[in-house]
Formats: structure tokens, C-alpha cells, sequence
């Protein structure tokens, strides 16, 4: 098997409460949420891809070291349960973005701790939910993230999300959402953080089916093969002291590892 062909191995986390707790939202994914994220993923990769599950209440969260260290993208799905995520965890996920793990927050996560973390901002908005259409307009077109989509994405009936966004700046707009009511929504946003790429994506509210949508499942998996690992270790940026007569052309970093 050539590098080309090497499965970009992704974990989705989710939540997982609204699934077992409505049986209306269990009707829409009865595999769960991150079922049908990773079942879209699968179907809609242009790259060789294993994909996999964990969530909130599985032990450390199913985010362990051991399998963050063999995870290149995570993707994260929370809402109602944001507090119970362990800070200990949460302090693990972002130490493997910043040295290179890449990570997709969809829809509610933006109120997640890991999210709130690397952004360092509030990360609130404005919303209801009214159940109306959602179009989503692709502004950066020769973003990878948005090969193969149609512009707009017609979302029948989703939650709205509206501006303002309390995010930073993003590196680039992939997508904005409009609705039926008259909102704006900056709906796909790209980051960098460390040796890390982050993509946020708001579609997906658990009262409607989104994520059995084709264009939405299209974005997320083109979302996470964009956010794969740019260094083949992973490890911290690292401080490194430059003396005047150093030869300049031999520098090199001794970054950190992942601890």
C-alpha cells in the first residue's frame, strides 16, 4: 500500500444523550448521531478512510491517549452535555490538535469545551428554532472543503444559527448560511491552531435529519480529509534558542511531545 492509500483514520465523538433519551430523535438516527456521521463519512470520502465511534459515556469519554494518538481527525458533536466532558480530557484532545491532530466541531459543539478552549471566546450566537429553510452559500469555492458541493446546499428544515458569532476571525469563510426568517450565519469556518487545522460546520441540529443529508455528508468528509496531520510525528511546536554564531542553515527544532 502506497502512502496515497493509507486510511485516514477518523474518530467520530458524540454525545449520544438526545439519541437515548427522545425517541423522536432516535427515530431519525437510530445508530445514533455519530452513527450517521461516520456512516456519511464512509460514503462520501474521495480518500481511503477508517472510520470510528466513541462517545461521551464510554471510559475517558473513548478519548484515551491511546486512541487520540492513533486518531489523524476527530470529529465532535455535543449539545446538552457540554459540562460533564472532562476537563482532563478536554486538555488531552487539545494538546493532539495543537500538535497536529485535525478536528471538525459540528453544529452545537461550538459551545463545547474543546471548541470554547481553542478559539478563546465565548464561541455564543444568536438562534431559534422554528424548523425553517436553511441555505448554505459557498463563498471560498476553491476551498477543498467545497469540492462537489452545489451552491447553495438546500437544507429543508434545520435550527437557525444567526450572527453575531463570538469567533475569532477565522483563516477562511467556506460557507454562509441564510434562512428563511432573514438571518446570516457564517457556517463553515477554517482554523489553524499549533500544528492543527480545525473546521467548524453548523448544520446538524438533532431534531431534524441533517446529517442524512448527501451535501452535508459531502462537506464532512471533504472537511476531514482537509484537516489531516501536515507532520508525519506529531509534537508541539518548541521554544528554540538561536544564538548569533549558530549556523543558521543546521537549525532545527526540538519540539515537545505529546504527553
Amino acid at each position: 500500500m502506497t502512502e496515497s492509500d493509507t486510511p485516514l483514520r477518523v474518530l467520530v465523538w458524540g454525545e449520544n444523550r438526545h439519541e437515548r433519551l427522545e425517541e423522536h430523535v432516535a427515530a431519525l438516527y437510530p445508530d445514533g448521531m455519530h452513527g450517521a456521521i461516520a456512516a456519511g463519512i464512509t460514503e462520501q470520502a474521495q480518500v481511503p478512510v477508517e472510520v470510528g465511534t466513541t462517545t461521551l459515556d464510554d471510559p475517558e469519554h473513548g478519548l484515551t491517549e491511546e486512541v487520540l494518538a492513533a486518531t489523524d481527525v476527530l470529529t465532535w458533536w455535543g449539545h446538552k452535555a457540554h459540562r460533564e466532558v472532562s476537563d482532563e480530557v478536554v486538555d488531552r484532545v487539545q494538546q493532539h490538535v495543537l500538535a497536529g491532530m485535525g478536528l471538525v466541531v459540528l453544529h452545537s459543539g461550538h459551545f463545547s469545551k474543546i471548541f470554547k478552549r481553542l478559539m478563546g471566546t465565548t464561541c455564543s450566537l444568536r438562534w431559534r428554532n422554528d424548523g425553517e429553510r436553511e441555505l448554505v452559500w459557498t463563498v471560498a469555492p476553491d476551498h477543498p472543503i467545497a469540492a462537489g458541493v452545489p451552491h447553495p446546499i438546500v437544507i429543508d428544515a434545520q435550527e437557525m444559527y444567526g450572527e453575531f458569532f463570538d469567533v475569532p476571525v477565522p483563516d477562511e469563510t467556506v460557507f454562509l448560511s441564510t434562512f428563511a426568517g432573514g438571518e446570516v450565519f457564517r457556517s463553515g469556518l477554517v482554523y489553524r491552531r499549533g500544528r492543527g487545522k480545525i473546521f467548524y460546520f453548523s448544520p446538524g441540529d438533532q431534531e431534524y435529519p441533517v446529517y442524512h443529508h448527501r451535501d452535508v455528508r459531502r462537506v464532512i468528509a471533504n472537511a476531514v480529509d482537509w484537516a489531516r496531520p501536515e507532520v508525519s510525528q506529531r509534537s508541539l511546536p518548541g521554544l528554540v534558542r538561536v544564538g548569533e554564531q549558530q549556523d543558521w542553515s543546521a537549525l532545527a527544532s526540538t519540539p515537545e511531545p505529546v504527553r
